[in-house]
């Protein structure tokens, strides 16, 4: 340890955001891409090479995030939940996860006035994700 003495204090800052990008692992990687396309009813730009292949959810200046399959990218249903942004009622998109190949493991669920609502479905390719919305 050393004296804290003639240091400067570090300011304070705070991010916005902590999430920055996220990555969905795929084995199946066209089936996973179809998945997403169909219950956001998005075209994600793909990119695929003989190491790895990377589809990009559409993004307009927010956090941005892709599928990917490569050999170190394994899906599961354990670790961190991440939350898809459900637009203006979740419900829109997560009644077409099933049709889609994935399901349901919690229907929409009110959390508070505040907050709004969440539900958690396994993706096609065995990913627990969850969708949030303000209605």
């Amino acid at each position: 340890m050393g004296s804290t003495i003639g240091r400067k204090k570090k300011k304070n800052t705070k991010s916005k955001d902590y999430i920055s990008w996220f990555e969905i692992p795929a084995v199946n990687f066209d089936q996973a891409v179809n998945f997403y396309n169909h219950i956001f009813g998005v075209e994600m730009k793909t990119l695929i090479n003989s190491d790895y292949a990377v589809a990009f959810f559409p993004s307009e200046g927010g956090i941005g995030g892709s599928i990917v399959s490569n050999s170190t990218s394994m899906p599961t249903d354990a670790g961190p939940l991440l939350y898809l942004n459900g637009g203006n009622d979740l419900n829109t998109v997560l009644e077409k996860v099933p049709e889609a190949g994935g399901r349901i493991i919690m229907n929409k669920t009110f959390i508070d006035e505040d907050s709004g609502y969440f539900a958690v479905f396994i993706d096609s390719e065995g990913n627990k994700l969850a969708l949030h919305s303000k209605k």
